[in-house]
């Protein structure tokens, strides 16, 4: 089973090879990556570094090209497939039809990933993929059992990656417009869900308030760890009067004790999320995972470990994986 871990900078990329990943995926310097934050992701020739550094060490590079480009303004994305493509990528991870027609088209050895921002969960889509732009892997969205995932690979002829750690989002996957309609920026086009430039903290009568753009998005008494203000996790005043995460609450997802499970299922490729964490971050949930899935693999059971220290509101879920659904 593949490791495929993010880096968000040239450090936590170094962090992710040494902590045991078999694949590092990034992004570029801009609108094309849906973490486009400042500060984050590679220029071209970081790319260029990274990927020697990689393919030294045997390991390999994917480049995230996973938001979907403007009309009238199709060369950022044209030109970061074209970048990846020369600098010798392993993947390149696509969301959008018309960039994966462009790939296909005139990079048609370089392998494309589906990105989990197409949201296809199910046979039908999957196989259209397959035939229309020769996808070689789908990234599943957060949404399937353990037993839904088994079915499906049991249908398809692509390889599935699905995420194993990180952050839990409420939106269909790609689907998202809370954060477009609070700032003017979206994730699914500019890379930027809450972005810092539209968040605001106000001390206000002993309380620590947050804003994303115009909007109150939570409050925090004195003493009470202050998360960052995401709109779908913020706590409002609902039908009863009293603050409360309406749509979902600050939890990280990690799968890391049913790995057995997704092994079993047939699942090629675990995920970790978080381009937009730091190297100790990185470092931390890739050496855990490394050593939770050699464990695994030998059927060895996985060793407890406990990453409460790096998890939102320091709890975490398997989320609908753990679900018996049919």
């Amino acid at each position: 089973m593949e490791l495929v871990c993010p880096a968000g900078t040239p450090s936590a990329l170094r962090a992710a090879l040494e902590a045991g990943a078999d694949v590092v995926y990034v992004g570029f310097r801009d609108e094309t990556n849906a973490r486009n934050f400042p500060g984050l992701n590679f220029s071209p020739e970081e790319l260029q570094e990274a990927v020697s550094l990689a393919h030294g060490m045997g390991r390999q590079i994917y480049v995230a090209i996973n938001t979907y480009p403007q009309a009238g303004n199709l060369a950022p994305w044209h030109k970061a497939v074209d970048t990846a493509a020369r600098v010798g990528v392993d993947a390149v991870i696509l969301a959008d039809i018309g960039l994966l027609d462009y790939a296909q088209k005139n990079h048609p050895t370089l392998r494309r990933h589906l990105s989990v921002q197409a949201s296809a969960s199910n046979p039908e889509a999957i196989r259209f993929y397959k035939q229309a732009f020769d996808v070689q892997r789908v990234v599943l969205p957060r949404v399937l059992t353990v037993r839904e995932i088994a079915d499906l690979i049991n249908e398809i002829d692509v390889e599935t990656e699905v995420f194993a750690f990180g952050g839990m989002c409420v939106m269909a996957e790609g689907r998202c417009s809370l954060s477009s309609y609070a700032t003017g920026k979206s994730p699914n086009m500019n890379g930027v869900c809450s972005p810092a430039s539209h968040v605001e903290y106000e001390q206000r009568r002993g309380k620590l308030v947050s804003k994303l753009g115009e909007f109150t998005i939570n409050s925090f008494p004195d003493g009470e760890p202050a998360g960052y203000p995401t709109l779908c996790k913020g706590r409002f005043v609902g039908h009863t009067g009293d603050p409360s995460y309406l749509f979902e609450e600050p939890t990280s997802l990690n799968v890391m004790m049913m790995l057995p499970e997704l092994i079993q299922s047939g699942v090629k490729a675990l995920k970790i999320e978080g381009r937009q964490r730091g190297k100790a971050y990185v470092a931390q949930v890739v050496s855990g995972y490394r050593k939770a899935i050699d464990a695994a693999m030998q059927g060895e059971p996985v060793p407890f470990m406990d990453m409460a220290n790096i998890t939102e509101g320091t709890r975490s879920t398997a989320g609908a994986y753990q679900k018996n659904w049919r």
